[in-house]
């Protein structure tokens, strides 16, 4: 006789497994479905709550990032406050120097900016047309009064373009800079090394412009179209439009052989330019964006 109970033996006597006391019945496949749904659902919303937040971050983060503004730009506040991102700078610029900026340039997202690096403003419309075209002033030959003055921003004179110089009025009717050249990689710098430069500052595929005066003074050409040649690097004194704000003081180094040192003086208006023709990458040579002119 057999000790077996029928619930310990099945057909053809095999056993079968008995539940543990207190454990749950496995879920059907519709149970787990649902649940792997419900999983894909609450990670969906969470990257989305998360994005989100990113997105309300990111121009936070990236306001701590200055830019460099068209001529005649208000202080970096009062000109977000009073620009109306209509596009005006950007469709009347000859050399397309000026940009709207995007979600990645902060609380300024529309706003007017110039990237020097890439097209730098070389006031090749002389009468700085996009100052004409801004409706609302935050472009402007003179500021309200009641609006202070940024350290180092004022002009002692106004900027002679050398454009212009010959013109019964050579002048550009700035009071203000927009930004100042500074050598901030003197280590890179060719002049400081004692080298020369020949061939395309920027390369051939560069699509930078500048106005050439050997060339035309009101046609702007590609900067990949002007070779240069010389002995010891002296590009940003060569091209920048101002008159004085820049030299390269070229004598002997220590080791006896000619070196030059890029020298940037007060009349410097922070168009950039020098910036853009830099041929070390990075630039040897940058625009600090708001800052003042310091002796």
């Amino acid at each position: 006789m057999s000790d077996q109970t029928p619930q310990e033996s099945g057909a053809g006597g095999a056993a079968t497994a008995k539940p543990a006391a207190g454990a749950k019945p496995p879920l059907s496949k519709e149970r787990r479905q649902q649940a792997r749904r419900r999983v894909l659902r609450s990670l969906l919303l969470g990257g989305g709550v998360f994005g989100a937040a990113l997105s309300g971050y990111l121009p936070i983060a990236y306001a701590q990032r200055k830019r460099l503004r068209p001529p005649g730009a208000l202080d970096e506040k009062d000109f977000l406050s009073s620009c109306i991102k209509c596009g005006q700078c950007v469709q009347v610029c000859p050399v397309q120097a000026i940009k709207l900026a995007d979600l990645v340039d902060g609380f300024g997202v529309g706003a007017p900016y110039i990237d020097a690096r890439a097209q730098a403003c070389d006031f090749s419309c002389d009468a700085v047309q996009c100052i004409l075209a801004c409706p609302t002033g935050s472009l402007t030959y003179h500021k309200p009064e009641g609006m202070d003055v940024r350290p180092g921003a004022k002009l002692a004179n106004k900027p002679i373009l050398l454009a212009k110089e010959k013109d019964a009025e050579p002048t550009l009717n700035l009071a203000e800079r927009i930004g100042v050249a500074r050598v901030t990689r003197p280590e890179s710098c060719l002049a400081i090394q004692g080298k020369g430069f020949k061939g395309q500052a920027r390369g051939a595929n560069f699509d930078g412009e500048l106005r050439y005066m050997d060339v035309d003074r009101w046609k702007p050409i590609k900067v990949s179209d002007h070779p240069y040649d010389v002995e010891i690097c002296n590009l940003c004194e060569q091209v920048c439009p101002i008159k004085g704000a820049i030299t390269v003081k070229i004598g002997p180094g220590l080791d006896g052989k000619l070196k030059g040192i890029p020298v940037v003086h007060e009349p410097c208006v922070g168009c950039g330019v020098c910036e853009m023709i830099c041929p070390t990458e990075p630039a040897s040579i940058e625009i600090i964006p708001g800052e003042g002119w310091r002796a």
